[in-house]
Parts: C-alpha cells; sequence; structure tokens
C-alpha cells in the first residue's frame, strides 16, 4: 500500500486554498463535486501523493453520506483523514471485513475520474486508520499533475490497531499514543495544521 492522499476540511474551498498557497506555497487545482456526497474538492497534487481540500457544498445530500457527514464534522483548515492506494483493493477489502463502494467525479476538462473505496465509516469513527482506495484503470493519478514533493503524517492512535489495519508498510507516518485523530501533515518539512 502507498499513502495517496490527506483529507483537509474546507468550510470555503478558495478561501483555505488561498491560506495554504500564502502561507505555504501549495497551489490547488479545482477539483469538482462528488456526486450523491454532497461535498467537492481540489487538489494540491504532490507527484506520488496530493491533499485533498474537501466541503460541504449541498448539506441535505451531505447528511445522507458517510463521507459528506464526516466532512461536515470536521475543523476547517485541518487534516481530518487520509487514504491509502492499493492495486488490490478486493482482497484489502475482504481481509479487513470491509465493504467496497463506486465512485466518481466530473474532472474541471470533462473526463470522468473513477476510483473504489472501502473503510470510510471506520476511518470516519478512528481517523488514525486510512480509508483504502483503488483508482479506476483509465483514471489519471490526481497528484500527478504536481512536482514530487515528500509528504508526512502525524497520527494519534493505537499504533497495533494501525499495524492490524495496514500489515507491514513502509508509510511516512508517526503514531503516538491517545486518542485517534490525525494530528498534522508535513509537506516539503513544512508542517500544516
Amino acid at each position: 500500500m502507498e499513502l495517496d492522499h490527506v483529507l483537509i476540511a474546507a468550510a470555503d474551498l478558495d478561501a483555505v486554498a488561498r491560506e495554504l498557497e500564502t502561507e505555504h506555497g501549495l497551489v490547488s487545482i479545482e477539483g469538482g463535486r462528488h456526486p450523491g456526497w454532497g461535498t467537492a474538492n481540489r487538489i494540491v497534487p504532490l507527484g506520488a501523493t496530493y491533499l485533498e481540500l474537501v466541503a460541504v457544498v449541498d448539506e441535505a445530500e451531505a447528511s445522507q453520506s458517510a463521507f459528506g457527514r464526516w466532512v461536515a464534522a470536521s475543523r476547517s483548515g485541518a487534516p481530518f483523514g487520509w487514504a491509502v492506494r492499493t492495486p488490490d483493493l478486493d482482497a484489502v477489502a475482504g481481509r479487513l471485513g470491509l465493504t467496497v463502494h463506486a465512485g466518481s467525479r466530473l474532472a474541471p476538462d470533462g473526463r470522468r475520474l473513477t476510483w473504489r473505496m472501502a473503510g470510510i465509516e471506520r476511518a470516519a469513527a478512528e481517523p488514525s486508520l486510512p480509508f483504502v482506495i483503488e483508482w479506476g484503470a483509465d483514471t489519471p493519478f490526481p497528484g500527478a499533475a504536481g512536482t514530487h514533493v515528500d509528504l508526512s503524517l502525524q497520527l494519534r492512535g493505537d499504533a497495533g490497531r494501525l499495524t492490524e489495519w495496514l500489515g507491514q508498510n513502509e508509510l511516512p507516518i508517526t503514531i503516538r499514543p491517545g486518542e485517534a485523530a490525525v494530528i498534522s501533515v508535513s509537506v516539503g518539512g513544512r508542517r500544516l495544521g
């Protein structure tokens, strides 16, 4: 598994994007709306990974979606979740007893981005755990538009539980004991959140 992306909540996508660019030099690009989830995003591409700025854009729709409720409950401007990618989501989901869900959104250029994912509900309940994603075969990786920048994640939670969830890995994460949370993310050595 590889680190796919880190979620950053945004009450206002454009305001959080401006703040990241002004304070950290991180430029975002328009993402799109997530149909059925009541959310929309902007992407900060970092080569092998990315930051996903995500906001609720339809409160009624978001209230009916596990992802939308998670975003709505998160503090604006702060990292609140993360995802790992795998080329074999069915095997990972089977091992963890997770249901696989399909997702998609239109990119600004009209292309449809597709993915499958599992574990959103568990990641929302225990943010030191990631959800798992597998990108569609014809979907370009959202982070690829940027130059490679190292990203690391600081978590609080149960390290043993995280190892059970991920298996052996070499992800750029640090976990300290305590109530499950994403503490911060560092991009190119600059700490956010």
